[in-house]
């Protein structure tokens, strides 16, 4: 399914529950990391495990953040939320593939215990969170429980001790841009959903509107949202506009009667196209919901 808005719900939080319920996101997170304090864990994982067995998400995807495994409260966090068998975990602090791999046994594990189908329960790492982690997003994203790599700028801020995320324009300094890239790279070399990282700035709706409009040029898919009024925003600068999907699909059908001619590369609109062409044609309409044939 598409994940354009993949929103945050900070778990045990029940009124903001409720409210993302009613929200468009195509995906829900279910946070137990950083939006609950260490007092308050065990009871929103409860909180958690009961929304995702009572609650009625609307055909939208169901994650749950877990704390890292070296937090002592990881383990816990799996065990539980596998057994009300989410669509997925959103896995924080990832620095090497041996982080995957451990919360991977340990999901294989749950599984199996709760009757679920092996490899059901997918992971959508956190990469970049730590400086170290950029170096090793290929290897992060190539796990074959990976069916997404999203990037960290505010953990990897505080790890750098950085005084700054942006310039005075809004555009990301130097550092988190090349993260970011590194990040986009690594999912789709490894044929996975590449997903944006937060905008931090909840009341910049403008800004949030250009940073969607720059990941989505770049071929990112989706972003990650922490506030009501950011979600409609993302839909819509995730979803192709009906001009250019009915570009893409006036091309495609223009490749199939020059393929029926012997040819593959043509003139279409004032320029010459070919397979790559074809391709992002493709890409534009699978983003939109359109089947295509290939």
């Amino acid at each position: 399914m598409r994940r354009r808005s993949i929103h945050f719900v900070p778990g045990g939080n029940e009124r903001m529950f409720e409210k993302a319920l009613g929200l468009p996101a195509d995906a829900l997170i279910l946070d137990l990391e950083d939006s609950v304090t260490p007092e308050a864990k065990s009871g929103a994982r409860d909180a958690v495990c009961g929304w995702l067995r009572d609650a009625d998400f609307g055909g939208g995807q169901k994650l749950v953040r877990i704390n890292p495994l070296a937090s002592g409260w990881g383990e816990a966090d799996i065990a539980a939320a596998v057994a009300c068998a989410p669509d997925g975990l959103v896995v924080p602090k990832v620095t090497e593939a041996s982080d995957v791999d451990a919360v991977n046994a340990l999901v294989a594990e749950q599984e199996q215990r709760a009757g679920l189908a092996s490899g059901s329960v997918k992971l959508l790492p956190i990469g970049t969170e730590t400086p170290g982690s950029a170096f090793r997003l290929p290897e992060i994203a190539a796990h074959p429980r990976v069916d997404g790599l999203t990037w960290g700028s505010e953990d990897l801020s505080a790890e750098l001790g950085a005084s700054a995320i942006r310039d005075a324009s809004g555009e990301y300094l130097e550092v988190f841009s090349l993260v970011r890239s590194l990040a986009l790279l690594a999912a789709a070399a490894a044929g996975k959903q590449p997903v944006d990282t937060i905008y931090a700035d909840i009341r910049d709706l403008d800004g949030l509107r250009e940073d969607c409009r720059r990941a989505a040029a770049m071929g990112f898919t989706g972003k990650l949202t922490i506030h009501p009024d950011q979600v409609e925003i993302v839909n819509e600068m995730f979803t192709p506009g009906d001009a250019d999907v009915a570009d893409a699909r006036e091309l495609l059908e223009a490749a199939a009667e020059q393929r029926r001619q012997g040819r593959i590369a043509f003139r279409f609109k004032g320029r010459m196209v070919d397979v790559p062409h074809l391709k992002r044609a493709r890409r534009i309409l699978a983003r939109a919901g359109v089947q295509t044939e290939d």
